[in-house]
């Protein structure tokens, strides 16, 4: 439904065409860096380094087409290990470089994305905290791994804080105000991301930061102008921008899904895994579609598949449950699903902070769907807390979703209505937002909102409705 979590930034950190200085890497490890730009959350994926001439096929006709040859592959993880062992033998020679721990802890970073792990993060964010130990000042690099690590862990506030520290000595610094951009989207402040996204398309004008500002634009309800900047974004990709050309597909897929055109969203996220084989977020969003489809047994091979990819694991395997679970019930299975149900949960409940990395709003959303009264005074509980950090659009309608539950009809419109204040122009809230209405007994607020969500998206159904919790199975 919405833009938020990981889709908000692209496989690794590639806004930009030089955002750090070259490394002082030794030849064959330098030669492999490259990889790096176009490294994947999932280990072990086979990702391009080398690219030949501009395809020949027509992008008129196609243009979710990526316009280069196919890649060459390698083995980004093997690169990102080289590099690991190449700066812990620099931090153990130099304990004391400052410059030596951020590289570290950036590289911590990458295995963050790489493997879905959350130690990664730990490392990283001890190993930036040693770099600003040794180094308190001028030190970007350090400041923003923590920015990072905040931005992960869903702690906005942080991130926006120490990235605003970069930004104070250096106001053109790209990641700093692209991490900026990311934090006022996941905490629903529309207005301040848009305008940092669109100060750095101006600034810089390259794949990413047109993405961000289409991403700020979606948010906002201006879905012409989103249009536009992901069309934009698709004119100025690059042949080394392979990992951040499939993310861009990806969103792109989602957007459209959300409009209605599930066939052109589904060509989308078929180029993006053309790009990546096993793209998780492209297969992830593939596999909704085909659930929107009917296409259940397409669905259900895409979401196994998660499952049994190891480096999915703890980052992706609770959707891919929950996804297997709801498939379940459309089908008439309820014994199924809540065995996976209770599966998906588990792996929830394992996190140490459910607080951290969108767990919290998800578990709801998990617990909102399987449908036990019981599971109510939770689901509310841990809304309550999730509102407190971040009011985006997804968080406000899951807020609304547990309230209705509980007939506390008022507070659900409200939160609904916040929602589409903020401009979000999404079905499946118009359609919430009339069901509240109709509790309330207002019909003719309820037959406008009805009438706005089919406007948004003219497929909307009811399976559409059976999946989002808006129609008893």
């Amino acid at each position: 439904m919405g833009f938020a979590g990981g889709y908000l930034r692209p496989p690794e950190n590639i806004l930009f065409k030089q955002m750090k200085p070259a490394l002082k890497l030794p030849l064959p490890l330098k030669v492999n860096l490259s990889a790096l730009q176009v490294l994947l959350p999932v280990t072990g994926l086979l990702i391009g380094t080398t690219f030949l001439a501009v395809s020949d096929f027509s992008l008129g006709q196609r243009p979710y087409r990526y316009p280069f040859n196919f890649p060459r592959q390698t083995d980004a993880i093997k690169v990102l290990e080289q590099e690991l062992a190449f700066y812990q033998n620099r931090v153990q020679q130099s304990p004391n470089d400052g410059l030596d721990q951020a590289a570290l802890a950036s590289t911590y970073l990458r295995f963050a994305k790489a493997t879905g792990e959350a130690n990664w993060y730990l490392l990283a964010e001890q190993a930036a905290e040693r770099s600003l130990a040794n180094l308190p000042f001028n030190n970007a690099g350090a400041v923003l791994a923590l920015a990072r690590v905040a931005e992960a862990t869903h702690d906005f506030d942080r991130s926006i804080k120490l990235s605003q520290q970069v930004l104070e000595t250096n106001p053109s610094h790209e990641e700093a105000q692209a991490l900026l951009v990311t934090a006022y989207l996941g905490k629903g402040q529309v207005a301040e991301a848009f305008e940092g996204a669109d100060r750095l398309v101006q600034q810089i004008p390259t794949l990413g930061t047109y993405t961000l500002r289409a991403l700020t634009n979606v948010a906002k309800g201006d879905n012409a102008a989103a249009e536009r900047d992901f069309a934009k974004a698709l004119a100025v990709e690059e042949p080394n921008q392979v990992g951040s050309s499939a993310w861009l597909r990806t969103l792109m897929g989602r957007f459209y899904a959300s409009r209605g055109q599930l066939a052109l969203a589904e060509d989308y996220y078929h180029e993006a895994l053309r790009l990546i084989p096993n793209y998780p977020l492209a297969m992830i969003q593939l596999a909704q579609l085909e659930t929107r489809q009917g296409h259940y047994r397409a669905a259900e091979n895409r979401y196994s598949k998660i499952l049994i990819n190891q480096g999915a694991a703890n980052i992706l395997d609770h959707s891919a449950l929950q996804g297997l679970a709801q498939i379940k019930l459309l089908k008439g299975d309820r014994t199924a699903a809540e065995t996976l149900w209770q599966q998906a949960e588990t792996v929830f409940r394992q996190h140490q902070s459910l607080g951290s990395f969108g767990h919290r709003r998800e578990l709801v959303r998990l617990l909102l769907n399987r449908g036990l009264s019981s599971d109510l005074p939770e689901a509310l509980e841990l809304m309550a807390a999730e509102i407190k950090m971040r009011q985006d659009a997804e968080t406000l309608d899951t807020y609304a979703w547990a309230l209705s539950r509980l007939n506390r009809w008022e507070e659900a419109q409200t939160a609904l209505q916040t929602a589409i204040a903020k401009g979000t122009r999404s079905a499946v809230i118009f359609y919430r937002l009339g069901l509240v209405e109709q509790h309330l007994g207002k019909a003719a607020q309820a037959d406008g909102c009805f009438r706005q969500a089919m406007t948004i998206d003219p497929s909307f159904n009811q399976r559409d409705r059976q999946i989002w919790g808006l129609e008893e199975f």
